[in-house]
């Protein structure tokens, strides 16, 4: 039974615009690998280690100001940013040496700080994360990543046919090399919360393809006359009202939240944008042209009858 409504009578060729499109991909990936290779990302406090502060001014305070304050004191290469309004600073300092640096170099970067400006200063927020924790982390993250990885290969596999499970990788990769690329090629702060972002766009790429897959396999089972390629675009096109649905509605809700979240979930919100656009393209682009790529015939989803059933039926 077809979906309702109007987009559904849209019939695009999508799998002709495959090639193109993997281009695409393939020109946007090396581009974020050489950014990865010769750039890196720019960590965040919860994989570099070092101590982050949040100070709040009673006056609006100029980042250039505070900046100043603290190389006056010997503290230099300090990241600082307005977080939330212009009275509220964070800092983040890089790793001290010494076990009690992160309590000694809040004291003396509050200090530094009410000292250079009139008024009250008010210290509300100190972290400190050790750089072997940040390693820890790190390794961790990318752990999380490759087992995500490796169970979306065997689901996959298991529910479908090898083919849709390659896809299935190819895609979720290329959504996530994406994000990360974008991060990397922008030098956006890369912290837990972003890594986090990740793994969610990972889900997200995958249960859109899941539905795409289902409806390519049904397509195939009960379409006789049409070649792959007409039964994919077929299927794309009977679940677009679907993913324009599912994604316009969770674009609303994270443009909203990285407007007015803050800079705390800035990150995590700018990376899951990314992914639900990136991952709505994967869908049709990467993971069924790769699909398709792979010679995928009406022959490979038809059900296997099971041994005896023919003789059981011509029993008396």
């Amino acid at each position: 039974m077809r979906d309702l409504g109007v987009i559904n009578e849209l019939n695009i060729d999508f799998m002709g615009m495959r090639r193109p499109a993997i281009i695409l991909s393939g020109a946007l990936m090396l581009i974020f690998l050489l950014s990865i290779l010769i750039r890196g990302f720019n960590l965040g406090l919860d994989f570099t280690g070092g101590t982050v502060l949040e100070v709040g001014y009673q006056n609006p305070a100029e980042l250039s100001d505070v900046r100043a304050a603290l190389e006056a004191k010997g503290f230099t290469g300090a990241t600082i940013q307005h977080f939330g309004a212009r009275t509220d600073v964070l800092i983040r300092l890089a790793p001290q040496e010494g076990e009690e640096a992160g309590a000694q170099l809040s004291e003396e970067v509050f200090k530094a700080l009410s000292d250079a400006v009139e008024g009250q200063v008010e210290l509300r927020r100190v972290e400190f994360v050790g750089p072997q924790v940040g390693e820890e982390l790190r390794e961790q993250g990318g752990l999380a990543v490759l087992f995500a990885l490796i169970g979306i290969l065997i689901y996959v596999a298991v529910r479908f046919e090898w083919r849709f499970s390659v896809g299935a990788v190819a895609a979720t990769l290329h959504d996530a090399f994406f994000v990360v690329g974008i991060f990397s090629l922008f030098q956006i702060p890369f912290d837990l919360t972003v890594l986090a972002a990740v793994l969610a766009v990972i889900g997200y790429s995958l249960n859109d393809t899941i539905v795409i897959f289902d409806r390519i396999r049904e397509s195939f089972r009960k379409v006789r006359k049409e070649t792959a390629i007409e039964i994919t675009n077929m299927a794309v096109n009977q679940t677009m009202s679907r993913t324009v649905i599912t994604g316009g509605t969770t674009l609303l809700v994270l443009i909203a939240l990285y407007a007015f979240g803050g800079e705390a979930l800035s990150g995590f919100s700018l990376a899951l944008i990314i992914g639900v656009v990136v991952g709505t393209y994967s869908t049709i682009f990467v993971a069924t042209a790769t699909v398709i790529m792979l010679g995928i015939s009406r022959a490979d989803l038809l059900t296997v009858p099971k041994e005896g059933a023919e003789a059981g039926n011509t029993l008396p």
